[in-house]
């Protein structure tokens, strides 16, 4: 059994975060080995008037007397509270010392009540830490967790101590399973799920990692891109109709300057930057990371934006292209696929991915500048996108032939 000594109490107040009257609520934290918990006690008092460092009231203060004696009698009781539970061999934790104290239970953390938590919080710092596709992956797996905690469970919600490790594992199989979803898919949904844990874990609502011993690893897969010749199909193919006309062009633009889709159709006039020698440029933060795109804008991609610039529909958006969603850009790119006779499963990401590896790459481009066009914050990043073709392998191979 620890005794008091192992217990530390904390008394403070939260500066940023006053009351409308100008004052502090003044909080108790009671830490024991690591784990901690923190409640109000119920006292306020203006901040100038609180000393951080004795923990208490400044002495000249109005009611200082008073509420440091109350501050006091929390320490006493929590002393008293401490003998009653080593007298009854019962472990003490912060949580339980906040129980006695307050004299009710609190109610137990569920998991999807913390997935809800994390995911409204997410949403409120869309734009400011969190990208909207971010926040969206989080609501589909809470969704999904609700989902397979219905179908293992029978029941509508888990108490955050029933989370082990064969909840994990059976959330695996359901995916594979009954969601039918591949091995990356799958990895994906339980890392976006494992993060809940951490705050769990973190907040000491939960004591033991069900993830501990399980390891991620996610399959290596051969990204799609485009050759040099399916391209330049895609591109000189007649095309009578206008939306998927402009499907292709935005295809096209992606491919010359490498953006990803929720760039591309987030790209305002304020992005572009025309230097002292007249070349046109992207300064852009990825939507997806926040990482800075540098792109030096060719001329193809040039005529594509010239194509639009006068289109008024766009100019009241205040964008620059005629960007569809993405889930309609897909099914028309498929179509398109069909007529050029490509049977490759493309997709908006494809441009990406041919932007690396067949207009980047195999033009000599070295990787340091694919990565830093892509908005990467590494070069393993790049290496990922980018593959090694038959052309470069010959281009550089060829390099040598007069040598032997």
């Amino acid at each position: 059994m620890r005794g008091l000594e192992h217990v530390k109490i904390l008394f403070f107040i939260k500066r940023t975060k006053l009351l409308k009257n100008g004052e502090a609520a003044i909080f108790v934290r009671i830490t024991i080995n690591q784990e901690r918990t923190e409640f109000a006690a119920k006292k306020t008092i203006r901040p100038k008037h609180w000393s951080d460092i004795q923990q208490k009231v400044r002495k000249n203060a109005p009611e200082a007397e008073a509420i440091n004696a109350s501050l006091d009698h929390f320490k006493k009781r929590i002393a008293s509270i401490m003998e009653y539970l080593a007298y009854e061999e019962i472990e003490v934790t912060p949580r339980l010392l906040q129980e006695k104290l307050l004299g009710k239970k609190e109610q137990k953390r569920t998991i999807l009540s913390v997935f809800r938590e994390h995911n409204e919080n997410a949403r409120k710092l869309m734009g400011i830490d969190f990208a909207k596709g971010t926040v969206e992956r989080y609501e589909t797996s809470y969704k999904h967790t609700k989902d397979f905690i219905r179908w293992r469970y029978k029941r509508e919600d888990l108490a955050l101590d029933e989370l082990n490790q064969q909840f994990v594992k059976d959330y695996e199989l359901y995916f594979k399973t009954v969601r039918h979803c591949a091995h990356n898919s799958t990895t994906k949904y339980l890392k976006n799920f494992k993060k809940i844990v951490r705050i769990a874990l973190a907040n000491g609502w939960l004591k033991k990692d069900p993830f501990a011993s399980i390891k991620f690893k996610l399959n290596q897969v051969d990204a799609v891109y485009l050759t040099d010749t399916e391209l330049e199909a895609i591109r000189q193919k007649e095309l009578r109709i206008e939306r998927v006309d402009q499907v292709r062009d935005i295809f096209l633009f992606c491919c010359y300057t490498g953006l990803a889709f929720s760039d591309v159709k987030t790209l305002k006039p304020e992005h572009l930057t025309t230097d002292k020698d007249g070349f046109l440029w992207i300064y852009k933060k990825r939507q997806k990371t926040q990482q800075m795109s540098t792109i030096f804008v060719i001329d193809a991609a040039r005529r594509l934006l010239e194509k639009y610039q006068n289109k008024p529909e766009l100019q009241d958006k205040g964008i620059l292209l005629p960007v569809l969603s993405n889930q309609k850009m897909n099914s028309y790119l498929k179509e398109i696929a069909d007529l050029c006779g490509i049977e490759k499963p493309i997709s908006t990401h494809t441009a990406r991915h041919t932007f690396a590896t067949t207009v980047a790459l195999e033009n000599d481009m070295p990787l340091e500048v694919v990565s830093k066009t892509l908005g990467h914050s590494n070069i393993k990043m790049t290496q990922r996108y980018a593959r090694t073709t038959e052309n470069l392998i010959k281009k550089n191979m060829q390099k040598l032939a007069g040598r032997y």
